[in-house]
């Protein structure tokens, strides 16, 4: 691998958890503590049941953080655990959390982990 050369996982999962605005930061460090190599967050807006206004069902825009990590699905339940618990996603309108697997994600990784990768 002298040359520069991207690696393939095949056994990659996309994490995906939608918080209030201002709980994405703990929600990257715990994922981060449980193994996470690096995690995005984007921003969005959205409404859930708890944020209905009135009777009439309308629904008001509510800024929300959104955190990406993409890792080995055999890491994904111990992330996902973290990234519960500092969310606190356990309590009604406090977000949501879903995984996706991903056929193929590539990336550049350092020579001498990518001798241990590919044997």
């Amino acid at each position: 691998m002298n040359r520069k050369e991207l690696i393939v996982l095949t056994d990659a999962v996309l994490i995906t958890c939608v918080v209030p605005r201002g709980a994405a930061d703990a929600v990257v460090r715990a994922a981060q503590d449980a193994g996470a190599r690096s995690a995005a967050v984007s921003y969005g807006h959205g409404a859930g049941a708890r944020d209905r206004l009135g009777n009439r069902g309308l629904s008001g825009d509510v800024d929300k953080e959104i955190v990406h990590v993409i890792d080995t699905a055999a890491h994904a339940d111990r992330i996902m655990e973290a990234m519960v618990a500092a969310g606190g996603l356990a309590n009604p309108g406090s977000g949501f959390m879903y995984v996706i697997p991903l056929e193929k994600a590539a990336t550049w990784v350092p020579a001498e982990i990518g001798r241990k990768l590919t044997g």
